[in-house]
């Protein structure tokens, strides 16, 4: 009995020693980005071996991120794209899903099996119809034409409608019964169900929108309309230069920072959205 414990707990450290070691290689490049952004650039290029620790850290290079380039305005106008988006697309997928999981309608099952038929279409072809359709609208360098690609989404139709499906038939029934009808059925009973779930993918569809980088650079090339992802390729090219390393690893936190506290805040929500449509799936 006490060599299996032994053994068991060889077992356990090994695990955890192994583990450790891997959430160090996974957060090492964020430590060394947040260390080279307060460095100034006369110390970071002075170190021939590079050190891991700042001898006399400076926050200018984070001032100078804002002054370079209109970071301030980047940041904007990648806030009002992401909540737009987000809150137009979970109106979308909320209406879709529920028509597949609930209501009887002709060929629902044959426009179902079409729709998840395009998950098996490339990006790239997607964007370049897409790129052709808003063109011919003349709505490139408008927000109208950055969101409108993304206000849905076949993967997370797909999840929501799963969990949907999920939920007792009971209930809807039941509420059939007492004159509820399905818009006041959804929004009473599903939504709050399969709350997790949908709060994970708001937050799924955030981090998309915040990460956005080649629909928005095709589309603009007015920097009125860029977003976060296009400033780092704008402060690397008009605003630093290249060799200014620490005044972009400042300008990447800049970046960064929201993402890694709605990742923190939430990512509790997140596993469990993520384990609920999985076993109601």
């Amino acid at each position: 009995m006490n060599g299996y414990l032994i053994k068991n707990r060889f077992k356990k450290a090994f695990i955890y020693i192994c583990l450790a070691l891997w959430a160090v290689i996974v957060l090492f490049p964020f430590y060394w980005m947040l260390l080279s952004s307060v460095k100034s650039y006369s110390s970071y290029n002075s170190e021939y071996v590079p050190k891991f620790y700042a001898t006399s850290p400076t926050m200018q290079n984070y001032a100078d991120a804002f002054t370079a380039v209109p970071l301030g305005r980047y940041l904007f106008n990648t806030l009002i794209f992401t909540l737009v988006t987000t809150a137009i697309m979970l109106v979308v997928i909320t209406l879709a899903a529920f028509a597949f999981a609930r209501l009887d309608f002709k060929g629902k099952d044959l426009v179902f099996t079409l729709f998840l038929a395009l998950m098996m279409i490339p990006n790239e072809l997607v964007i370049i119809t897409n790129f052709a359709t808003i063109t011919s609208l003349n709505l490139r360098n408008t927000f109208t034409g950055l969101i409108l690609p993304s206000v849905t989404s076949v993967f997370y139709i797909y999840l929501l409608k799963e969990n949907f499906a999920g939920v007792s038939d009971d209930l809807y029934y039941a509420s059939k019964v007492d004159g509820t009808s399905d818009l006041r059925y959804l929004l009473k009973v599903l939504i709050p169900i399969c709350r997790p779930t949908m709060i994970t993918i708001i937050i799924l569809k955030v981090i998309e929108c915040w990460n956005s980088f080649v629909w928005p650079r095709l589309i603009t090339d007015k920097s009125d309309y860029f977003l976060v992802s296009n400033g780092i390729q704008e402060i690397r090219e008009n605003g630093f230069g290249r060799e200014n390393i620490p005044a972009m690893m400042a300008a990447v936190v800049v970046i960064s920072l929201p993402l890694i506290i709605l990742f923190l805040v939430f990512h509790k929500k997140i596993m469990e959205g993520v384990a609920s449509g999985g076993t109601k799936g």
